[in-house]
């Protein structure tokens, strides 16, 4: 059996990040003879949003879809990028009317491969519901689609979790994002979908989350709220490796980390 190696890389944060990408993502893709780069880049600029030359950038250092969240909207001038380029994609549950892709169809050698964004609505915005705009894709796409790949940006776990559970045998692979810290529960569950609840951060080693560590603690021990900063120093990419069957199942997650 011929997998398709689908590597999904962790919130990129600021130009520490996306210098990892640039020097580091090659090697990966070589290491694990990967097929397709899915990033979520809503943190790209500055550590907040993304802006057109950024994505373009993003996209030459060899990604193929780039997803987001709810800093989406931080950078105005990418209003004009979402609309016109299919492989930028923001959550699709987001109402209908708003700017924007929600999901997109590429390929992976000769396969179609599904990328889905949603985003959860726990301690988040209200959204519409993220589990029944899955379906309403899936629905439309499984005839002709047997890959589908889930980039969910939540803060809950739990929310998580069961998002993970209720997508079991439809979507290949589900994968977290928001919290930039990587879990270590990736599993292939019963029915052939590969979950893992975080996939973790690509930027600064050396921060809390990606942003500068003193900054951090000052809010925390005054109760501050000091603009927060994109840290600077030795980036790691977080992230992970699906290995998906023709058919759809998932074979294997591999958990990967540069540092």
């Amino acid at each position: 059996m011929n997998a398709i190696n689908i590597l999904a890389v962790g919130d990129i944060v600021g130009r520490p990040g996306r210098r990892a990408i640039r020097d580091r993502l090659q090697d990966l893709v070589k290491a694990y003879s990967v097929d397709l780069v899915v990033a979520n880049g809503e943190n790209a600029a500055h550590g907040r949003g993304i802006s057109p030359e950024i994505t373009r950038e993003l996209f030459s250092y060899g990604i193929h879809v780039i997803t987001t969240g709810n800093h989406i909207w931080n950078n105005k001038s990418i209003m004009s990028m979402l609309g016109s380029e299919s492989r930028l994609l923001r959550p699709a549950n987001y109402p209908v009317g708003v700017e924007g892709y929600g999901h997109c169809v590429v390929r992976a050698r000769e396969h179609r491969v599904c990328v889905i964004n949603l985003q959860g609505r726990v301690y988040m915005g209200p959204l519409d519901c993220p589990f029944r705009k899955f379906d309403e894709i899936y629905e439309r796409l499984k005839h002709d689609t047997r890959i589908f790949i889930v980039d969910f940006h939540a803060e809950a776990t739990s929310e998580k979790r069961a998002l993970g559970w209720y997508v079991d045998g439809r979507a290949s692979a589900l994968f977290g994002t928001h919290t930039h810290i990587q879990t270590a529960d990736e599993v292939i569950q019963p029915l052939g979908t590969a979950y893992i609840t975080d996939i973790g951060m690509t930027g600064s080693v050396d921060s809390v989350i990606g942003m500068n560590k003193d900054v951090s603690i000052r809010n925390f021990l005054m109760h501050t709220r000091e603009s927060h900063e994109v840290a600077k120093g030795e980036a790691t990419i977080c992230g992970a490796v699906f290995s998906i069957s023709p058919e759809g199942k998932a074979l294997k997650v591999e958990r990967v980390s540069t540092r």
